[in-house]
């Protein structure tokens, strides 16, 4: 992300941002080793924002992606959160995250929180039932 992302374009939390009240991050282990993560962190009562979805480039096309998105669904809905929000590349080399959400139902929107717009990110949101 770093190699082809201006600074300012950059949105990912660190551990301390993501260690705030209501947030919850998620680790996917193969034999005990990290390969993958996400969160989701809450900025609204009812609405949160889906933050540092990664999987390992050496495990990617195993649908592990998918899997940590649904989990993320299903703990925000969990906690009673009823809109999750995101913020990711336009870049190419984010074009499978954006198919992968668009396939779980996100729709492109506006910026949201305290996100303005930029031509390096897509937002995207969707409710949850």
């Amino acid at each position: 992300m770093h190699a082809d992302t201006p600074p300012e374009s950059i949105h990912m939390m660190d551990a301390s941002q993501l260690n705030e009240a209501g947030a919850q991050f998620f680790v996917l282990r193969d034999g005990g080793a990290p390969i993958g993560m996400g969160a989701f962190k809450p900025f609204e009562a009812d609405h949160a924002e889906i933050k540092s979805m990664h999987v390992l480039a050496e495990y990617r096309g195993r649908g592990l992606s998918r899997l940590m998105l649904h989990h993320i669904i299903d703990a925000a809905q969990a906690a009673g959160i009823l809109r999750l929000s995101l913020e990711t590349g336009s870049q190419d080399m984010f074009l499978p995250a954006r198919v992968l959400y668009e396939r779980t139902g996100f729709t492109v929107c506006p910026p949201f929180g305290s996100y303005v717009l930029d031509p390096m990110s897509v937002f995207m949101t969707r409710t949850l039932a």
